[in-house]
């Protein structure tokens, strides 16, 4: 099957903005002067677009992983294996190595309260997590006690397996029950659902991207992504940003995009996971050395010098933890009932040809 994809490329780079959008709020207590909030007029960070393309990304290869499978408890196994070690591994180590460094408690103290075991339990079992740990606080700023925040998204990735696979056994892994599902999501964003106290706001709003990327699987074997569509997806995204809806049209025009430059022809394959699949390891560990580090200067730090600090030590961090953690849990993969027949490429339309971005196949997603 078609290998020529650059999924890897951009899952690095949408971790990477993810550390850099937190350098500005950990650091420095706001996220006024990020680029892509200035540019937007505060509609949003690049972080949070990284987290967009992580959604529309999955979406995709997941879809293709259950379709794979053959089996819905293969297909969750699979699933629970790539997202839990490395989560277990990185919240023993905030709550049991850099807790007890950093809390104002005796450490006697620390390891006799609940919280540290709390904090473990409740964000691996992804229900009510605890995002403070006892006497742990890195610094002043609003954020200043929260141990790891881009965990808030993984329940809603969880929720998003679940949905597939129950789609998928059903028979309804279909465009006619996936569309519905991704208007309901831009429904979401457009009443803000992540706002919301209940897991399930934060769920609705992840949603069409996650949708847009099902979709788009659904669709690959019909000849849609090419240059003159992703110029003007393109075009599109920049009108709904000057419009203040870059948010609410991101679905439809940023997650097109996304997969249109994985599969983009004349776009190099970068070998984004020669020392391993980092983006994981990136995303989950960046917070809190960037929340380390700030520490370890007072509570406050410039984001340029916390961003050069952090990324090539989270680096490490992530590196290690694919090594020794995650490529480890995934060895253990069921393998798959049935394989993926070969699937004729996508053609090019007519008139773009010279633009065009045409997959043969799905890449894997085990």
């Amino acid at each position: 099957m078609e290998r020529h994809n650059n999924f890897d490329a951009l899952r690095l780079v949408a971790a990477i903005s993810v550390i850099f959008s937190h350098a500005f709020l950990i650091g420095e207590g706001t996220q006024d002067p990020e680029p892509l909030y200035w540019a937007t007029g505060g509609q949003t960070v690049l972080g949070v677009a990284g987290v967009f393309v992580f959604f529309t990304i999955s979406g995709y290869l997941v879809a293709q992983s259950f379709e794979a499978t053959g089996s819905p408890l293969r297909f969750l196994a699979k699933r629970g294996l790539r997202i839990y070690p490395g989560l277990l591994a990185c919240l023993v180590v905030s709550a049991f190595v850099m807790g007890p460094l950093v809390t104002d408690l005796p450490l006697a103290a620390y390891l006799r309260s609940l919280g540290p075991y709390s904090y473990v339990v409740s964000n691996f079992a992804m229900i009510l997590p605890a995002n403070t740990l006892p006497g742990v606080a890195f610094s002043g700023y609003s954020a200043g006690s929260v141990i790891d925040g881009p965990l808030w998204t993984l329940p809603s990735e969880v929720a998003m397996y679940l949905m597939l696979c129950a789609l998928g056994v059903v028979g309804a892994l279909r465009l006619r029950v996936i569309v519905p599902l991704l208007l309901l999501g831009i429904g979401g964003l457009w009443f803000d659902t992540a706002s919301s106290e209940y897991f399930i706001g934060s769920a609705l709003w992840l949603l069409p991207f996650f949708a847009a990327g099902m979709a788009l699987y659904r669709l690959r074997d019909r000849p849609i992504l090419n240059g003159a569509i992703a110029l003007a997806a393109f075009a599109g995204l920049v009108i709904s940003a000057w419009l203040h809806a870059l948010i609410l049209l991101f679905p439809i025009f940023g997650s097109y995009l996304v997969i249109y430059l994985a599969f983009a022809r004349w776009l190099p394959v970068l070998p984004a996971a020669r020392f391993g699949d980092l983006s994981y390891g990136l995303y989950i560990y960046g917070w809190p050395i960037e929340q380390w580090l700030t520490r370890l200067h007072g509570g406050t730090l410039a984001w340029p010098k916390l961003f050069a600090l952090a990324l090539p030590l989270t680096a490490a961090v992530a590196f290690l933890s694919w090594h020794l953690v995650e490529q480890r849990a995934l060895r253990l993969k069921p393998a798959n009932l049935r394989r993926s027949a070969p699937r004729p490429a996508l053609r090019p339309a007519p008139l773009a040809q010279n633009l065009m971005s045409s997959p043969s196949g799905p890449p894997s997603a085990d």
